[in-house]
């Protein structure tokens, strides 16, 4: 079975080692993504805007297997307050409702950056035999 990876301009990629996908076979695994673009946070304070903007770099992370938010099979919303809970599960279900995925939101006690409200993973399903469009 080959293994894939795909990496983005996180600096957490380098400083940790990690890839943000990683696919193989029928399975591509997304890794915990922040609120970042460029490296700057969006949304502070606002935990709609930062799951929305987490799961679009998730989903991001797709693309270079053909895949999108149809092919997520599960989906994991990492919260540091439990009153973000209504927000961030308003913003998963404006992106996954078409397609809704298994789900799990898990309160933690924080982040590598304390005004990070959310972190998400994805897990999603490919079908091997499908030709991918590969990025960078």
């Amino acid at each position: 079975m080959t293994i894939e990876r795909v990496r983005t301009d996180s600096p957490w990629e380098e400083t940790i080692g990690f890839a943000r996908a990683v696919a193989a076979g029928d399975r591509v695994l997304v890794a915990g993504t922040l609120p970042l673009v460029g490296g700057v946070l969006q949304g502070e304070g606002d935990p709609y805007v930062q799951t929305r903007v987490a799961f679009g770099n998730a989903l991001a992370a797709l693309k270079p297997f053909g895949l999108g938010a149809a092919d997520v099979l599960r989906t994991r919303v990492y919260l540091t307050h439990l009153r973000d809970v209504d927000a961030a599960g308003r913003a998963h279900r404006e992106l996954f409702e078409a397609a809704p995925p298994a789900a799990t939101v898990v309160v933690v006690s924080g982040f590598v950056d304390s005004r990070v409200l959310v972190e998400v993973e994805l897990e999603a399903f490919r079908d091997p035999s499908r030709e991918t469009v590969r990025e960078g």
